[in-house]
């Protein structure tokens, strides 16, 4: 059955992103810890000599594991959504012509949709069902937070090293992103901004107000994009 086996797939396609985020978040924590290099501090000191506080070829090796689960997470949800997208357009269109006229491999059963959607909703994706209705709604974070300076703006409003940023105020992706992203708290200084991210596998949503405090910045944070 196209349905069963297309759901099946999709099932496991969805448990294996849970352990692959499982997995980034480990890494995220290690890399993130008071005092570690982050995602992309550097590994050397102010005279240019390897740090000897960090095992640097431990941190290489997470970092470019890191990369390369953050791209096959990326393909992964491309291809979950996909898949729903696919079994929303086979559903029956009624009952009566669903019967009549279709046969196992046409559709898929109100029963296969609802278990479906009510067993996929982790780490930013999530769908739900109504009535044989298949709604998607993806968040796909496009930058992560690597640093927070100590009693920063960012850091009082409560983001976290690790969290990954899906909504800035007006912000939810697309290009030139830096631009976008400090005119928005430019824009918003004072104010507060809606702020939205993924943080250990959970939508997380925040309240920023951008202002001037005593370091560098209106936030006192860094950002990398994605």
């Amino acid at each position: 059955m196209v349905g069963a086996n297309l759901k099946a797939e999709t099932m496991a396609l969805m448990e294996k992103r849970v352990a692959m985020e499982t997995e980034m978040n480990s890494i995220v924590g290690r890399l993130c810890n008071p005092g570690g290099p982050g995602l992309s501090g550097n590994l050397v000191d102010s005279e240019g000599f390897p740090r000897e506080d960090i095992d640097i070829p431990v941190v290489r090796a997470e970092r470019r594991r890191l990369a390369e689960l953050r791209s096959e997470h990326s393909e992964i949800t491309d291809k979950i959504s996909a898949n729903i997208q696919i079994l929303h357009s086979v559903r029956p269109t009624s009952r009566a012509s669903s019967t009549k006229d279709s046969g196992p491999e046409a559709s898929i059963s109100s029963g296969e949709v609802t278990s479906l959607s009510a067993s996929m909703q982790t780490g930013g994706f999530s769908v739900t069902s109504r009535a044989m209705d298949v709604d998607v709604v993806t968040c796909i974070p496009f930058a992560m937070v690597d640093e927070i300076n100590e009693s920063s703006p960012a850091a009082e409003d409560g983001l976290q090293l690790g969290d990954q940023v899906v909504k800035f105020g007006n912000v939810e992706g697309g290009d030139n992103l830096l631009q976008r992203l400090a005119a928005e708290a430019q824009s918003s200084q004072g104010q507060a901004v809606s702020v939205g991210v993924i943080r250990q596998g959970a939508k997380v949503d925040l309240s920023v107000t951008p202002r001037i405090w005593q370091g560098r910045g209106l936030l006192g944070y860094l950002l990398i994009l994605r």
